[in-house]
């Protein structure tokens, strides 16, 4: 996992990681009373690309993903989108990304990374981790790219850390109305 030159936001993992995936989904925005948009979570697909460490591909296999889900057509759902991957020979699917209330808490949500319905990790009701957010710098690729962040583990046995980096759209619009109806923006990343 390469960072940005310079920057000590974001600490390097202390252990291997236990998955990399690239994320296809969106982030999912309401409208406050300031005008501005809020992130109240994220629904992504997560694929295995554990096999192209290393590989060419691996470096802008988000860039792709990106490229080919910005393009579908706006009425098309990532739930849709998801349903289409799963009947594809596509890489394999580790499992599912989104948002749940805080399980220490109860009081906000914080995202989950589920593989306990896919892949390998099928079946065991500990494959997921929910996590809070460690440290985060704005992505180094521009202003329409989610922040990368670091993430440690508060359930689930997953993992113990979560980063987010190379990621691709996700942003919302600087400005809305008041009162205007909740938006999803596409983004993909990679997770590990």
């Amino acid at each position: 996992m390469d960072f940005p030159a310079g920057q000590t936001a974001l600490a390097p993992p202390t252990t291997k990681p236990s998955f990399i995936a690239v994320a296809v989904g969106t982030q999912n925005y309401t409208c406050g009373a300031t005008g501005t948009y809020t992130n109240i979570g994220a629904v992504a697909e997560l694929f295995d690309i554990s096999c192209l460490y290393n590989a060419p591909a691996f470096g802008n296999i988000q860039d792709i993903a990106y490229d080919i889900w910005r393009v579908s057509p706006p009425a098309v759902t990532p739930e849709e989108v998801i349903a289409l991957l799963h009947s594809a020979k596509t890489p394999e699917i580790l499992g599912q990304h989104y948002y749940v209330p805080n399980p220490l808490t109860g009081v906000g949500v914080n995202p989950k990374w589920d593989f306990t319905s896919q892949g390998a990790n099928a079946g065991n009701p500990n494959a997921f981790v929910v996590a809070a957010k460690v440290s985060g710098l704005s992505a180094p690729t521009g202003t329409s790219d989610i922040d990368w962040v670091s993430l440690s583990a508060l359930t689930g046995e997953l993992a113990q850390q979560v980063y987010r980096v190379d990621t691709k759209g996700g942003q919302p619009p600087a400005t809305c109305t008041p009162g205007s109806d909740p938006i999803v923006v596409k983004y993909t990343a990679k997770y590990c």
